[in-house]
């Protein structure tokens, strides 16, 4: 089981930049992806960002350019770096880890984008 905890949400105003955390209970070794989701009340899941062992990532349409996901396998932890924050890309964020078919979420983090 693998525990996974976000950080880094709040109040920011638009254009402006958070970074969130998600920190694992256990080694996320190379061959867990990981990524982030967002979801606004009566919305489905989405997908924003992943990335694989070997780093190579993927990103939603509407965010590509603005944000930038990482990982720390050291720190077992992965970040989404958001920048140019707009009020669109309020929801609350979630990461998940995926390894072998079996996928483990975050509780999440609300991030609210106003003015």
């Amino acid at each position: 089981q693998v525990q996974l905890v976000e950080s880094g949400g709040g109040l920011v105003q638009p254009g402006g930049s958070l970074r969130l955390s998600c920190a694992a209970s256990i080694i996320i070794d190379r061959l867990y992806v990981m990524a982030w989701y967002r979801q606004t009340p009566g919305t489905q899941r989405e997908v924003v960002a992943s990335i694989t062992g070997r780093g190579s990532t993927n990103y939603a349409d509407s965010v590509k350019g603005r944000f930038t996901i990482s990982r720390d396998t050291a720190k077992n932890t992965a970040y989404l770096q958001m920048h140019g924050l707009k009020p669109e890309d309020s929801a609350v964020y979630y990461c998940k880890a995926v390894r072998g078919g079996l996928g483990f979420w975050g509780q999440g983090t609300q991030v609210t984008v106003s003015s």
